[in-house]
């Protein structure tokens, strides 16, 4: 976020070029003025749309108090210096590419053209300008709208006040000038190139993901890609130290053609059981890390911008403690003790192995292609029983059918893939299709060896798969779930990435890992009251409805799951399908039928 010195404005405003000078905004300034001095509530006078050389301005939300949320206002360009190809707005993937490029440029201009960055004597966000830029990921927004020759940047704004005093001079400043300055410079400012190479990267991940459908690949990484992250903290990629590139192992390794006539090489991984295993720390879960953030787009220049996966990929792993509300476990859980029904199983406080099992059966209900595991965040009693604790403990006496036991019926009957991280359990050898081994973060394929030591050295355990693997449920989610009445008001918001309030409850999202960005889970939040309130009411399923909903996204924008739609819609960003899914799965006052 950004921020301007009030003693600056003046000089700033002396030194903006003629163009900006002759702003058709005397009506604002105008507003402006007469309400200085005032209290901060009279702000909601400005409230309207104004033209200006080149622009309109939208002021569609003011701020009641200098330390609440900031306004928000939209910025339309029209029209533009050079209209942009038709091309590039007919298909979703590079009108997504497009509208993320122009944030990044809009985001980057706030940066570095606004007025210095620090307040003086402003009070709480006032000065503030920001733009909802994206990370590493490239997401469906609403940060920008384009159009042929028009393009709608929606931004915040903190309106200046002296204490909750308004400092009409600066707000004026801020609004007719500064704004429309930083938006129009971006919008003529960027370079071309730059933004074709951005929609050509969209265009080779597209053609990649249409390889991977027509050839029955689950994931691709491309050579020379760079899969560690700089920290624990940052999805930047790793730049110091001792960064080794991807490199396919030979076996495995495949050229696809792209649409510029070129081709591209890396390694592919078919549909089926695969395994990565290795010693610690030799880069086993950084690839699965790569390889499940790899159902998303990235932008140029990010390391695994080349790593792509099946979208409908989903990180399963152990969530000791949620909740689970009547989800048909009994492929891998039955018979536990007191009779306690599995096939509508139901806790407030799921074990590790409930929870895994509860999380795969909920990723098939939503129509997952592929599961990826990694036995670091899985119960290691859900993964194997290996052949000396069967001897010691019957089948009988255990409820639980290992995923071992599962995963290449899944394959086999289903078509469910499996990726999953191994160190140490070689019990699995029998059950893959193929082993990778990496060795110093590089990729090497052992699987004849592997199959190998699965011959010669028989693990002795039996196999406990018991009865056929059944389709998942289908759940009616109840419309009287949602309860967001928190006192007199109503109350529905996001909390970071990770947590969204529904009244007095909280919906925690903290294990659902392929969760990328806080403007999803502010649009989870969104759709959440729709789901509810209109669909769940007319006993749509959970997944028929989360259909239509994303079938209506896709013909009319992510806009139209905002309140606000007309307007600045809010800070949103598309989650996939499974994520909203899990956040509902979370909710601790969900009832289903």
């Amino acid at each position: 976020m950004s921020r301007y010195r009030k003693n600056t404005v003046e000089s700033y405003m002396d030194n903006l070029p003629e163009r900006m000078l002759n702003l058709k905004v005397e009506r604002l300034e105008r507003k402006l003025q007469a309400i200085d001095g005032k209290g901060y509530k009279a702000y909601k006078e400005i409230q309207g749309s104004y033209d200006g050389k080149g622009f309109t301005l939208h002021i569609d939300y003011v701020q009641g108090d200098p330390f609440a949320s900031p306004s928000r206002i939209r910025v339309v360009v029209n029209p533009l210096s050079k209209p942009f190809k038709a091309e590039w707005l007919e298909a979703a993937w590079r009108k997504t590419a497009l509208e993320d490029f122009l944030a990044r440029e809009v985001g980057q201009t706030i940066r570095t053209k606004q007025p210095a960055a620090k307040r003086d004597g402003g009070t709480g966000s006032s000065g503030l300008i920001w733009i909802d830029a994206p990370g590493q990921e490239v997401l469906m927004r609403t940060a920008v709208v384009a159009r042929l020759e028009q393009v709608e940047v929606r931004l915040s704004v903190g309106l200046p006040a002296a204490d909750r005093r308004i400092l009409g001079k600066q707000a004026a400043g801020l609004l007719c000038r500064v704004v429309p300055d930083i938006v129009l410079q971006a919008m003529s400012g960027f370079s071309w190139e730059a933004l074709q190479e951005h929609l050509r990267t969209a265009d080779r991940q597209q053609a990649i993901r249409e390889y991977l459908k027509r050839e029955r690949c689950v994931a691709f990484v491309a050579n020379g890609a760079i899969l560690p992250r700089e920290s624990g903290v940052s999805n930047r990629p790793l730049s110091r130290g001792n960064v080794i590139p991807f490199q396919a192992p030979p076996s495995m390794e495949r050229s696809i053609p792209l649409p510029d006539g070129t081709t591209i090489t890396g390694m592919a991984v078919p549909e089926g059981v695969t395994l990565i295993v290795g010693g610690g720390y030799h880069g086993k879960s950084t690839l699965l890390q790569a390889i499940e953030r790899g159902v998303y787009n990235h932008l140029p220049g990010d390391g695994r911008e080349y790593v792509i996966t099946d979208e409908s990929a989903c990180k399963i792993r152990a969530e000791d403690g949620r909740r689970v509300e009547k989800v048909d476990i009994t492929p891998f859980i039955s018979n536990l003790p007191f009779g306690k029904d599995t096939n509508r199983f139901t806790t407030e406080d799921a074990s590790g192995s409930t929870s895994q099992a509860a999380n795969i059966m909920e990723a098939l209900e939503m129509k997952t292609r592929c599961l990826l595991i990694d036995e670091d965040t899985s119960a290691t009693n859900f993964l194997v029983r290996d052949a000396r604790m069967q001897r010691l403990v019957g089948k009988e006496k255990e409820p639980i059918t290992p995923f071992i036991d599962r995963v290449r019926e899944l394959y086999d009957r289903h078509g469910v893939s499996t990726i999953i991280v191994l160190g140490g359990s070689g019990d699995y050898f029998d059950a893959a299709d193929r082993v990778i081994m990496m060795d110093e973060y590089s990729p090497r394929d052992v699987t004849e060896e592997a199959l190998a030591i699965a011959r010669e050295l028989d693990s002795r355990r039996q196999t406990e798969r018991g009865e056929g693997f059944t389709a998942p449920t289908e759940r009616y989610p109840l419309p009287d779930s949602f309860d967001a009445a928190a006192g007199k008001k109503e109350k529905i918001s996001a909390k970071g990435l990770s947590a969204i309030l529904i009244g007095r409850s909280q919906v925690d999202l903290s294990n659902v890992e392929q969760l990328a960005d806080p403007s999803q889970t502010r649009a989870i939040a969104d759709m959440l009251r729709i789901l509810f309130r209109r669909s769940f009411s007319k006993g749509e399923g959970l997944r028929e409805a989360i259909d239509r909903l994303y079938e209506q996204v896709a013909g009319e924008g992510l806009d139209v799951i905002s309140p606000f739609r007309g307007q600045h819609p809010g800070d949103l960003a598309l989650p996939r399908k499974h994520e909203l899914a899990a956040a509902i799965n979370r909710m601790r006052t969900l009832r289903v039928k």
